[in-house]
C-alpha cells in the first residue's frame, strides 16, 4: 500500500509515513482551538436562552474573542432599548389608566348635579321660582360638561395628533394682541386691566395653538383677580429663547410645588375653580402646547403678589 501511494504520489514512502501523523496532530490541534474559540459563542447562546427564558442576564464582553464581543455589545444594547421601552409602556399605560379614572371622577360631579336638579323638577308642586332656580342650575353644570369634553378632545388632539405639525415663523407680539382682543368682552366683565408690553424674537410654531396657549393663561388670570385688577402680557428674548410672561396682581398659587400646577385636573383651590368655571384641564393644555414647540412652561409666585406664568420657546433668525 505505502509503494502505491508512493508511485501515485511521487513521494518516497518514508516522507508520507512522516505526513500521516502531522496530518493527525494537525487535525486534533485544529479540533482543540475550534473548541476554544467556539466556546464564547456557546457562553453567549446559553445567555441568549437563559434571556428569552426570562433571566436577568447581563452581556459583558469578555475579551476572548472579538466577534463574540461584538455581538454581546449588539445583544447588550438590544436589551437595554428592550426594557426602555417597557418602561415607557408601562407608564403609558398607567398614565392612560389614570387618565381615565380622572376624567370619570370629573364628570361625575356635574352630571349627578344634573340629574338631581332634573327630579327635583320633575315635582309638579314646585313654585316657579325654584324651577327657574334648578332650571339654571342644570344649565350651568351643563355647561361645565360641555368644556370639560372640549378640553379633554383638545388635550388629546394635542397629545396624540400624529399629523406633522404646520409650523411657521409666528410674531409672539402679534399673538398676544389676538389674545386681548379675543378675551375683550371677559377683560371688560371682569373690569380687569390689561397690557402687553415688550418684544420678543419670532419664533418656528403653530399660531393657532400658541394664541390657544397664551389664551388659556390670560383667562386664568382672570379668574383670580380682584375687580379692577391688572394683567401684564411681558414679551422679550433670552439666551437663545422668545420668552412670554403672563403676570396678575392676584392671590397667587399658595404654598404649593408650582409643577403641579400643569398637572391633569389639578386645582390649587378646587372649589374656587369650580365657581370660576374651570375644568383644571387649561394649564395641561398650556404644557402639551409648549412643549409641541420645544419650550417650557413654568410658573412662581411674584413676591408682590400675584401669579406669574412664564412660556420660553427657542427664537429663530
Amino acid at each position: 500500500m505505502l509503494f502505491v501511494c508512493t508511485w501515485l504520489f511521487g513521494l518516497p514512502w518514508q516522507v508520507f509515513l512522516l505526513m500521516v501523523p502531522a496530518t493527525f496532530l494537525t487535525f486534533a490541534l485544529s479540533l482543540i482551538i475550534g473548541y476554544f474559540l467556539a466556546e464564547p459563542l456557546r457562553l453567549l447562546v446559553r445567555k441568549i436562552k437563559a434571556y428569552r427564558a426570562g433571566a436577568n442576564v447581563e452581556f459583558v464582553s469578555d475579551g476572548k474573542l472579538y466577534e463574540a464581543d461584538e455581538i454581546s455589545e449588539s445583544m447588550d444594547a438590544l436589551v437595554r432599548k428592550l426594557e426602555s421601552q417597557q418602561a415607557d409602556l408601562v407608564r403609558e399605560n398607567r398614565r392612560q389608566s389614570e387618565f381615565v379614572s380622572d376624567v370619570a371622577h370629573e364628570l361625575r360631579t356635574p352630571l349627578t348635579a344634573i340629574r338631581g336638579n332634573a327630579e327635583i323638577l320633575a315635582d309638579p308642586d314646585l313654585p316657579p321660582e325654584m324651577q327657574k332656580k334648578f332650571g339654571a342650575i342644570i344649565i350651568s353644570e351643563s355647561e361645565r360638561l360641555s368644556r370639560l369634553v372640549n378640553d379633554l378632545l383638545t388635550l388629546q388632539r394635542i397629545e396624540y395628533d400624529s399629523t406633522p405639525r404646520n409650523f411657521a415663523r409666528v410674531n409672539l407680539r402679534t399673538v398676544a394682541q389676538e389674545v386681548v382682543d379675543t378675551l375683550h368682552p371677559i377683560i371688560t366683565d371682569r373690569e380687569a386691566h390689561i397690557e402687553i408690553v415688550g418684544e420678543a424674537p419670532d419664533v418656528l410654531g403653530n399660531a393657532d395653538r400658541l394664541k390657544e396657549a397664551l389664551t388659556n393663561l390670560v383667562e386664568n388670570a382672570t379668574r383670580f383677580i380682584e375687580p379692577s385688577g391688572h394683567i401684564v402680557i411681558e414679551l422679550f428674548g433670552l439666551h437663545g429663547n422668545s420668552v412670554v410672561q403672563v403676570k396678575d396682581d392676584g392671590t397667587g398659587f399658595g404654598d404649593i410645588d408650582p409643577s403641579l400646577l400643569f398637572g391633569r385636573f389639578y386645582r390649587a383651590d378646587t372649589s374656587r375653580a369650580r365657581n370660576t368655571g374651570g375644568t383644571g384641564l387649561g394649564l395641561a393644555i398650556v404644557k402639551s402646547i409648549v412643549e409641541a414647540h420645544d419650550g417650557t412652561v413654568e410658573a412662581l409666585n411674584r413676591p408682590e403678589g400675584g401669579a406669574c406664568f412664564i412660556i420660553a420657546i427657542p427664537s429663530i433668525d
